[in-house]
């Protein structure tokens, strides 16, 4: 699907000037949030800029990787 130009435009504002995120943008404007991404990635925003934020669990990722390698029968109460 493409977008005119006045939406292109609409979507770069409210990127850059608002900073809304793409799923915010996507709903105010009625449109798909690939449509969004798609957008924004051609005019030059980096993806790590386009992800969604990372779970509470990240930094907890290795422990929870090795605890369960040694203990694998863990029940997720134990493990928390």
């Amino acid at each position: 699907m493409t977008v005119s130009k006045e939406t292109e435009a609409e979507i770069l504002r409210l990127h850059y000037v608002e900073k809304w995120r793409k799923n915010t943008i996507a709903a105010q404007l009625k449109v798909h949030h690939s449509t969004v991404e798609r957008v924004l990635s051609g005019n030059g925003v980096p993806a790590e800029q386009l992800r969604v934020r990372g779970s509470i669990a990240d930094p907890y990722i290795g422990f929870i990787k090795a605890t369960l390698k040694e203990y694998p029968k863990l029940n997720a109460t134990r493990l928390y």
